[in-house]
């Protein structure tokens, strides 16, 4: 039987890429108690890194935002891996963090975490509404615009 949540993706036309593997000493996801914990996700589709660049000079604020919903995406496969399949687990979106590769002079952060932010409430709904830091970083691994990591409660 297909679940809730996947049907909801499948109906609004949201496709999740494939769970990356860690490139590094750590796991993408830890599971305690009811809650999940990702690890950051950066800009990245099936292998292939999009958004390359700062915020307030390779890009403005409409693309750091398709950058970030990208990272959520990313954090939805991390998710859904992590959960066997099921995100209709999922019982809330908790916390996001947001972590924008900017300029000295770029203060937009927060509009750029919308595109993550609105993704989560896109696919949860109330229960997607959680609380969000948003900053600007000096750079991110590998030049990249965006990185998102999350913490979610589940059933």
């Amino acid at each position: 039987m297909t679940s809730r949540i996947d049907t909801l993706l499948a109906d609004k036309k949201i496709e999740l890429p494939k769970a990356a593997a860690p490139v590094a000493n750590y796991v993408p996801a830890v599971i305690v108690g009811n809650l999940v914990f990702t690890a950051g996700q950066v800009t990245v589709w099936n292998g292939e890194f999009k958004f390359v660049g700062k915020l307030g000079k390779e890009f403005g604020v409409e693309q750091g935002q398709q950058a970030a919903r990208l990272c959520g995406l990313n954090v939805l496969a991390q998710l859904k891996a992590a959960l066997n399949g099921d995100l209709d687990r999922v019982k809330r979106v908790v916390k996001l963090g947001v972590f924008v590769n900017s300029t000295a002079d770029f203060t937009d952060q927060p509009k750029v975490a919308n595109g993550v932010s609105d993704l989560m409430v896109e696919v949860f709904g109330d229960a997607g509404k959680h609380a969000r830091t948003a900053v600007g970083v000096n750079v991110l691994p590998l030049n990249l615009a965006v990185e998102v990591d999350a913490i979610f409660e589940i059933a």
